[in-house]
């Protein structure tokens, strides 16, 4: 190897390029390879590449609908083989996936086998399954035999392969696509085709008609799954005139009596793109959680057809209000994104609207028919060359008997032999002349060629007649297609005429040609107080040092004894309800929300808090205490600085709690206490007090806050609100409850340094 390197003539040629060009050429090559070879879709039959090439695959293994089926793996290895030199489980997936009737609107491959279903599960391997094209996929290849289309090279070079599909029915918006590429993505959701087709054929008599105007054909999106929309009206035709927007789907429900006053919910579809195994487990985490305490079971009683169970706790529950729990808690209620990023002429990527996407179409289908009718013309211009030599033959069967009988090479005898006056008579019956007979009076070759190839039965008077027919017939057939391309209104005419037989077939007669997707008004989802649908009992919750909580069942003693864990014990005890919600203020200054119900019962030690919420494992729990609606608290760090905050701005919904307190490392949270009173007390490290009015705090939502106290060294031990007028509260070291109702050596401006502690003063610097 190293002496072919030595060798000069054997060395790559090198090459100079600074690198930012060089890599910039090569991603802009790849970026452009992704775009238009692999994400995003071709307006005019609205397929990607490897769908595309899959369906010309099974055309050229004659898989017809009406036919048999064949291997999966024959079909992906051919594919693979011929047109798409990609992997075979890639291509594999594609197809398994146009055969599903839960992912594509109107299936292009009727699968035999399993190819998967809606709770998730993938397809069976390739060998295990069969295939075969659907009615639609064959509307979307009829016309490749008649010239329809362009054909390229293979990525070989040794076959041929469409560029497009001709397409009978705008697959694009009828099916959908979905992909990814550089630096752009499209998303588009499946529509009828009848609704379509309707669509199409008001544009084609109303070519500038407006996306608005279109919208009353194509309501909106026709998901195969199902479901509700329910957007509103304005947002849909944004969405459409834009290219862009979303659609908000829920799943369809009923409630189902069961007697005796019970009843349920049972949900018969659920929103396109939802795996029905995940949202089960979801709501039963819901469940498990109590999260939606109304809620009281889940069931999947599913068999070809959705059919999933939901149990209400009671018989009280409002049904419309556990739905709109449950459309915002799960998956019953999604948005669909609509991006319409689409290559319109197969070579430009652009954002359309729904009037450029369907013009776009209506286009093609244009040209498609204009190659069909000229590839037509001159499959009759040659049958009628071909009638012609015929009937001259008919009309001089004797000379040509003989020619053929003694003639050494009877093809070239005809072509110099001189017709005359037969010429004239086959040509002058009717007002089409070939070139053959308007330039000699002989026979071309292939009317020779057809004369040697006719067989001995054919020399009869009746066959002679026939001929004389198809000849007429197929002269009147070209004078249409004459007029057709000399006429863009017939032109469109013909279009017309094409798309509602398309409608005809695959319309609403069809089996699955009915729209599914239906349309409602959302209707506000009232914010359901947690007391309304929560049953209201006594409960103590207990938290101990390091953070494992629980509820125990009624009101019991707090000074009881609990078992905790080894080297655990007893840090916050209190009676609550279960309609209360509780706040936990940590050491990194956030505040978060626990629901009384959705706490661990008191039979074992608890659950940790951190699991409950994303409390940071080297935050510690300040505070916990129940939520009191309009409460004021006080917060502060141990830098010394603090604020007042209302109970209702800190009320987070997520596990993720809510920052309320912005700290500076290595400050940490300190304290976060009701507000009583009309002043503050703060003791700081060096045990210095100082008092000062409440009304010297501000009032934040969140902040850092102001300076409490001024310290030369240390920081903030503890602060209380207190009522002035009734003094200032703490326990000494012995026990006892003193107050100190002279407090005029202590008041000072809020950030003083404050003076030395009063005789007695816990040594913990606390003032309870």
């Amino acid at each position: 190897m190293t002496d072919l390197l030595d060798d000069p003539n054997m060395r790559p040629e090198a090459t100079s390029e600074p690198l930012r060009r060089a890599i910039g050429e090569r991603y802009l090559t790849y970026a452009l390879s992704t775009i238009m070879h692999r994400a995003l879709p071709d307006a005019r039959d609205g397929l990607k590449p490897v769908h595309r090439r899959i369906l010309y695959a099974m055309r050229e293994l004659r898989l017809s609908s009406t036919g048999g089926f064949r291997k999966s793996a024959k079909i992906s290895g051919d594919v693979m083989g011929n047109y798409h030199p990609h992997g075979d489980a890639a291509i594999y997936d594609a197809m398994a996936r146009l055969a599903q009737d839960f992912a594509v609107r109107y299936p292009l491959v009727d699968g035999q086998g399993n190819f998967g279903n809606i709770d998730g599960d993938n397809p069976a391997a390739s060998r295990y399954t069969e295939a075969r094209m659907t009615p639609f996929a064959e509307a979307l290849l009829d016309g490749l035999a008649e010239d329809a289309v362009d054909f390229r090279d293979n990525y070989d070079g040794t076959l041929r392969e469409p560029v497009v599909l001709p397409a009978a029915f705008p697959n694009l918006l009828a099916n959908g696509a979905s992909g990814i590429a550089v630096g752009m993505a499209t998303n588009i959701p499946p529509h009828n085709i009848a609704e379509l087709i309707d669509a199409c054929l008001h544009l084609i008599k109303s070519p500038e008609a407006r996306d608005e105007t279109l919208l009353n054909h194509i309501p909106g999106p026709d998901f195969p799954t199902g479901g509700v929309i329910v957007e509103p009206a304005e947002s849909i035709a944004q969405a459409y005139r834009t290219g862009r927007g979303s659609f908000r789907l829920r799943a369809r429900w009923q409630v189902e009596e069961l007697g005796r006053g019970g009843w349920q919910v049972v949900i018969t579809e659920i929103p396109y793109q939802v795996q029905k195994s995940r949202l089960i487990e979801r709501i039963a985490d819901l469940i498990q959680t109590r999260k939606v305490p109304i809620l009281a079971d889940v069931r999947d009683e599913s068999t070809d057809d959705v059919r999933l169970i939901l149990e209400p706790r009671t018989r009280t529950v409002d049904p419309e209000m556990l739905m709109g729990l449950m459309f915002r808690n799960t998956d019953l209620e999604v948005r669909f994104s609509l991006n319409m990023n689409v290559l319109v002429d197969g070579v430009t990527p652009r954002v359309c609207s729904l009037r450029e996407v369907l013009r776009a179409f209506l286009d093609f289908r244009q040209e498609v028919l204009l190659r069909r009718s000229r590839h037509r013309m001159e499959k009759i211009d040659h049958r009628l060359e071909v009638l012609e030599g015929l009937i001259v033959a008919f009309l001089n069967l004797d000379r040509v008997i003989e020619i053929i009988r003694y003639d050494d090479a009877p093809k070239p005898a005809l072509m110099r032999e001189d017709w005359g006056r037969s010429f004239v008579r086959a040509a002058s019956e009717a007002d089409y002349v070939s070139p053959a007979a308007s330039d000699t009076d002989g026979l071309s070759e292939v009317q020779a060629e057809a004369i040697l190839n006719m067989r001995l039965r054919s020399l009869r008077r009746l066959e002679e007649m026939e001929l004389r027919a198809e000849r007429d017939a197929l002269m009147e057939e070209r004078a249409g297609l004459e007029d057709l391309l000399d006429d863009p209104a017939r032109q469109w005419a013909a279009v017309a005429d094409q798309l509602r037989e398309v409608k005809k077939t695959f319309g609403k007669a069809h089996p699955i040609g009915a729209r599914r997707t239906t349309f409602a008004e959302a209707g506000r989802v009232e914010e359901v107080p947690i007391e309304a649908i929560t049953p209201r009992e006594p409960i103590t919750v207990v938290c101990s040092r390091m953070g494992w909580i629980r509820a125990m069942t009624g009101h019991i003693d707090l000074n009881r004894d609990l078992k905790f864990k080894d080297g655990d014990g007893p840090r916050f005890i209190f009676h609550a309800e279960t309609t209360d919600r509780l706040l936990i203020f940590g050491t990194n200054g956030r505040v978060y929300t626990l629901a009384a119900a959705g706490l661990p019962g008191g039979r074992g030690m608890g659950e940790p808090v951190r699991l409950m919420t994303d409390l940071p494992n080297e935050a510690d729990i300040v505070e916990l205490l129940i939520h009191k609606p309009g409460r004021k608290l006080l917060v502060a760090s141990t830098a010394g600085d603090g604020f007042v905050v209302t109970e209702d701005e800190v009320l987070a919904q997520t596990r993720t709690g809510r920052q309320v307190l912005n700290l500076r490392a290595p400050a940490r949270a300190l304290l976060c206490k009701p507000v009583t009173g009309d002043h503050v007390a703060c003791v700081g490290e060096n045990r210095k007090v100082l008092v000062f009015p409440l009304d010297e705090l501000p009032e934040l939502t969140r902040g850092k806050g102001v300076r409490l106290q001024k310290f030369k060294d240390g920081g903030l031990s503890d602060a209380t609100t207190f009522t002035l007028a009734d003094g200032l509260t703490w326990r000494d070291p012995a026990g006892r409850t003193r107050t100190e109702s002279n407090l005029a050596e202590w008041l000072g401006k809020r950030a003083s340094a404050g003076r030395m502690a009063p005789r007695g003063f816990p040594r913990d610097n606390r003032f309870t």
